[in-house]
């Protein structure tokens, strides 16, 4: 009988003063044609190493399960790597488990595992064969395990409904739940929110401007931003300005046709065209453009400090001049006309014009924090992210084991990992009884589910793909459109990465048809998402639909989320320019409004802060951010996988440059899809 081979298992504890554990390590070898009993490391993973012998066959697992000791703290464990050497294959190099030699044996045999393990956890079995799809697992063993890792994820990772008609989210009661390889720490730089302080009794509108004026200087003194909006924030050509650059550059949209609902003449807009033009020349043209909000049609409106606040569904209609400056031209501030619904114009009282743009303003916040930023970056990221890890096991190449730490990944959950928890915190603080949208905004505890349900309703898979959006609302070509020119070049480098990443795995598209895992997920995806009328792909059919289905994600979740988070704060520290909520109905008439008026209109002192402290908090990249395509992921430091890297961030460094060099020249900067500040992941 043949003599069975003998084995040298050493296990590698990660670095760091925190990573090590008092518990017991037991260890089993699994081959093809059999395993080793359980084997125990009990040196309390001080360097060293054990020796097992077993007839395995070829080995293509290693099974890792802590049992803790009685007496000790009950830590939890971060393994590295584990490695093992058939004795007689070569010499082992002397070394512990400690993590501080991040060499490997050349001769051994290497299962990385870089997460943590706990007693309660139950066992965790790594694998040292590289990505792959399942048809392309060669032993049965391994296909099993694929198959037992999603049945055990999706026993942890279960949906659950958080507004009906909107993507579901994961079925979470508290944070403990996710455990550590699914939970992280972000670490936000000191803020300082000490001139927002102590307004929570002020339950009354500001007295003055000049008032406002006194918490600004002190608040935003610092932020360039914030007092150029200070300074224009009432001329037109800012406004405009604004809805292509500010913190919610996703709504306006060209138009070659007015809304039948929208009560405008060519004789009521001819002051505000060209002297040798009209509206119908413009619309031909391609030169009238339309903030509606239509979504907001009806959403019931929120009691803040005892008093009723007013929603507003503007249509407001905008005019490209000569100069490429875009101007509003008319302002309906609800959707049905009528004699009580006037259109506002440039030539109206001053007041009068002005109060529009304001209310328009409003519209935008409940719009942009609710559907831009909450359902398109936050809510996508969690619906990819719960189908991710219940149906794509981890050595599928669009997966990533998801840890915290060190990794050892694959594309998608660098850039989806951190949704879990960030969201489960906001539904948690911010959208619920008591958090901010309870208490100092329009869009209250009863409109958020109608307005979450309705936008879901409303989006489409091409308005998520940047090329494709860019160009429907007609803005990927307007000079002054610094969100479209930068999207559009972050976008494509991403995507030249994404294609190239794909081309490893799928030789043909055909290997994407056949790829049973894939199609499962897009339907997990589909089934919990945002509906039969989306667009998205009901199924994943060559390798360019994988390629723009995976860009669209990893875009969403990294730079379009900059774009609509780090932004806000900007935007908003001068109240009047982006207020929460309105006080005071819209106006039926024209020619009554003062400026004491206007300030009747805005946000009450105590809600004002309540809004401004959470946006600053919220604003602040974490100083621990991994910026976009840098990975600590194992998995991207390894031959044509770390090439692809390198050429993205080649490529996305060059893009930072070239939005620096420009933001030098300007007096008023588009920094926020300068790669170099886009985090990976929703993780604020």
């Amino acid at each position: 009988m043949a003599s069975c081979p003998e084995f040298e298992v050493t296990v590698h504890t990660s670095p760091g003063p925190t990573c090590g554990t008092f518990s017991c390590l037991w260890i089993n070898l699994i081959g093809s044609q059999g395993e080793t009993p359980p084997i125990s490391v009990d040196d309390h993973l001080l360097p060293g190493s054990v020796r097992a012998s077993a007839p395995l066959g070829p080995l293509v697992l290693v099974r890792l399960r802590l049992e803790a000791r009685t007496g000790f703290p009950n830590l939890d464990w971060h393994c590295s790597r584990v490695e093992v050497r058939r004795l007689g294959d070569g010499h082992a190099e002397e070394g512990g488990r400690d993590g501080d030699t991040p060499e490997t044996d050349p001769d051994a045999q290497v299962f990385l595992c870089d997460r943590w393990l706990r007693p309660a956890g139950g066992a965790v079995e790594l694998r040292s064969e590289d990505l792959c799809l399942l048809k392309d697992e060669t032993e049965e063993t391994l296909k099993q395990q694929r198959l037992k890792q999603l049945q055990h994820q999706q026993k942890l990772i279960r949906w659950r409904l958080f507004v009906d008609g909107a993507p579901h989210c994961a079925d979470l009661k508290s944070l403990s739940e996710l455990g550590s390889n699914l939970s992280y720490t972000h670490r936000s730089p000191a803020v300082n929110v000490h001139y927002l302080k102590g307004f929570a009794d002020r339950a009354e509108a500001w007295t003055s401007f000049s008032e406002l004026e006194t918490l600004f200087s002190l608040s935003g003194r610092q932020n360039d931003t914030a007092r150029f909006v200070r300074a224009h924030w009432t001329e037109d050509w800012y406004f405009g300005y604004q809805s292509l650059n500010g913190c919610n550059p996703l709504l306006l949209r060209r138009i070659c046709l007015l809304p039948p609902n929208l009560y405008v003449t060519s004789d009521m807009l001819r002051p505000f065209l060209s002297a040798d033009s009209s509206l119908e020349q413009e619309l031909q043209r391609g030169n009238i453009y339309l903030l509606d909000y239509e979504v907001l049609d009806g959403v019931p409106a929120n009691t803040i400090n005892g008093k009723q606040t007013y929603q507003s569904a503007p249509l407001c209609l905008l005019h490209l001049n000569q100069q490429g400056q875009l101007l509003p031209i008319a302002i309906q501030l609800q959707q049905t006309p009528s004699p009580e619904n006037p259109v506002f114009l440039p030539s109206d009282p001053g007041c009068d014009w002005l109060l529009a743009k304001i209310w328009v303003h409003s519209a935008d916040f409940q719009c942009h924090q609710l559907v831009s930023h909450y359902l398109r970056t936050h809510m996508l990221g969690e619906l990819c992210c719960v189908a991710t890890l219940r149906q794509l096991p981890e050595p599928h190449p669009l997966h990533q084991c998801c840890l915290i730490g060190c990794f050892c990944g694959q594309l998608l959950m660098p850039h989806i990992r951190t949704t879990l928890q960030i969201n489960f915190q906001a539904r948690a603080t911010l959208l619920t009884a008591g958090g901010v949208f309870d208490k100092a905004t329009a869009s209250g505890l009863e409109a958020i589910p109608v307005l979450l349900s309705r936008a879901s309703q409303r989006i489409h898979y091409r308005s998520l793909c940047v090329p494709e959006d860019l160009m429907d609302r007609g803005v990927d070509k307007l000079p002054q459109s610094y969100y479209a020119q930068d999207a559009l070049r972050v976008w494509g480098a991403l995507h030249r990465f994404v294609v190239r990443w794909v081309d490893l795995y799928y030789a043909a598209d055909d290997k994407v048809q056949q790829d049973s895992e894939l199609q499962h997920w897009i339907t997990d995806i589909n089934t919990h998402g945002f509906g039969q009328h989306s667009g998205f792909p009901p199924s994943l059919n060559t390798r360019a639909e994988v390629s723009k289905f995976v860009t669209m994600i990893i875009f969403s979740c990294s730079a379009l989320h900059a774009a609509v988070n780090f932004s806000q704060l900007d935007f908003a520290l001068w109240m009047p320019n982006c207020p929460a909520s309105m006080m005071r109905p819209p106006p039926k008439v024209k020619g009554s409004v003062t400026e004491d008026d206007i300030l009747s209109y805005l946000p009450d002192v105590n809600s004002t802060c309540r809004v401004l402290t959470a946006l600053t908090l919220l604003s602040q990249p974490a100083v621990n951010f991994a910026p976009l395509c840098h990975y600590k992921e194992a998995v991207f430091r390894d031959g044509a996988r770390r090439r692809l890297v390198e050429e993205v961030q080649a490529e996305l460094k060059a893009i930072s440059d070239d939005i620096t060099e420009r933001n030098s020249q300007r007096e008023l900067p588009y920094p926020y899809l300068c790669p170099g500040n886009i985090e990976n992941s929703v993780a604020i």
